[in-house]
């Protein structure tokens, strides 16, 4: 009969050797965290997001695919990458979409982090943090549900986050960036294409009409009851290609 391991001895033995920053995490191999990768780019990547995504950890016993989208507008690009996933014989059966953009340094525990909050929360899509780039930097973690729910009023403001983020919790909100984003692939089988879309448009009855194929896409699916949340572990520097910094 094989004896089973005393794990405080176990645990005691591996002390002060360097193992302190694994995490006992609860067991979640059985469940399908099955996840195709979406990138658009614009050609040439960065060799410090190749190390990023090299890097990042797949969940234990479980599938993952990337797929690249290059030349075309972001928005298209989403949208018609989605759309190939979810025609796919094989890849339509996946449970995520984890959305990647090439200027974006995701660190190596994201997908895994992101995998524990969209099921701990039941959100339909997390991201992680990262703040737009230039000499005024933002939050990409917009608008307030609370606030949806009482008002009526769908807005998209970027969050002040700091204490959230000194805490290190999971915060709700009405929408995500696509740099570094998990979503359930069931959202998109619930709602009608387009999905993701920008818009840049002028028109004489409505003047200027613009907005980003993110937001674009969390104010239809906030719309249909989805819900939305930035999981404030997982730091994502966002890398400007031209000066080499990252925000």
């Amino acid at each position: 009969m094989t004896q089973m391991l005393d794990m405080e001895k176990v645990i005691t033995s591996v002390q002060g050797l360097g193992f302190e920053r694994i995490e006992h995490l609860p067991g979640s191999t059985f469940r399908d965290n099955s996840t195709v990768i979406i990138i658009p780019t614009r050609g040439m990547i960065h060799h410090k997001v190749v190390v990023a995504w090299q890097g990042m950890i797949a969940p234990m016993n479980q599938k993952r695919a990337i797929l690249f989208a290059s030349g075309h507008e972001v928005g298209q690009a989403y949208d018609e990458m989605v759309q190939f996933v979810m025609n796919h014989k094989d890849l339509g059966k996946y449970k995520y979409v984890l959305s990647l953009e090439d200027d974006n340094l995701p660190q190596p525990d994201a997908h895994i982090k992101l995998l524990e909050t969209i099921d701990w929360g039941g959100y339909d899509a997390v991201s992680g943090i990262y703040f737009t780039k230039g000499p005024v930097n933002m939050p990409m973690a917009y608008g307030d549900p609370d606030e949806y729910r009482k008002t009526g009023i769908l807005g998209f403001q970027p969050r002040n986050i700091a204490q959230a983020l000194q805490a290190g919790n999971v915060m709700e909100v009405n929408g995500i960036a696509c740099g570094c984003a998990l979503w359930r692939m069931d959202m998109f089988q619930n709602m009608k294409p387009p999905w993701f879309e920008t818009i840049c448009e002028w028109t004489p009855e409505k003047g200027p009409a613009v907005g980003t194929q993110d937001l674009i896409f969390c104010g239809k699916a906030k719309k249909v009851g989805k819900r939305f949340a930035v999981d404030l572990r997982v730091r994502v520097g966002h890398l400007d290609i031209e000066t080499g910094t990252i925000y």
